[in-house]
């Protein structure tokens, strides 16, 4: 294989290895958390509503690979492709698309509104006389003083 060939594949796998880190992991899909361990679903704790504090959950912008990224990557490889010639265009090519895709990410993160929404936090007296703290983002029509059990990470009436 010549030397070219060779720059060739790992220029390539350079630019797909360092464009799969410009992404980010989309938030989980469950907005539950729970602050005791959580059980296989076969146990059910029951208890009684201490309080219920209104809270603001904030989602992160530019999760995922979108436009941006990809028209950068596409302006900055035409680009690239228009400086050298032979190896060095190559090189130049995948280089810009590499940087027009971090720049176009960059730019889309940064005018993606942050996402806000409300959650519930409860604060829970369990039977036994130790306290949970669960945050949902229902209420259920839950009150002060309610009964509730908790199960699987969920709080609801009973």
């Amino acid at each position: 294989m010549s030397i070219l060939t060779n720059f060739k594949a790992v220029a390539s796998v350079s630019a797909v290895v360092f464009l799969g880190a410009c992404a980010e992991m989309p938030p989980p899909a469950n907005s539950v958390t729970n602050t005791y361990p959580q059980t296989s679903g076969a146990r059910v704790l029951y208890g009684v509503v201490q309080s219920i504090d209104l809270i603001a959950q904030t989602g992160s912008p530019g999760g995922t690979i979108g436009l941006g990224t990809v028209a950068g990557a596409v302006v900055g490889g035409i680009l690239g492709h228009q400086v050298g010639g032979g190896s060095g265009n190559t090189a130049a090519t995948v280089l810009g698309a590499a940087g027009g895709a971090y720049a176009g990410h960059n730019l889309e993160k940064r005018n993606d509104p942050v996402t806000t929404s409300n959650a519930f936090r409860f604060t829970i007296r369990l039977n036994d006389g130790t306290y949970q703290a669960i945050t949902q983002t229902s209420n259920a029509d839950i009150r002060v003083g309610d009964r509730v059990l908790i199960d699987n990470g969920t709080v609801r009436r009973y």
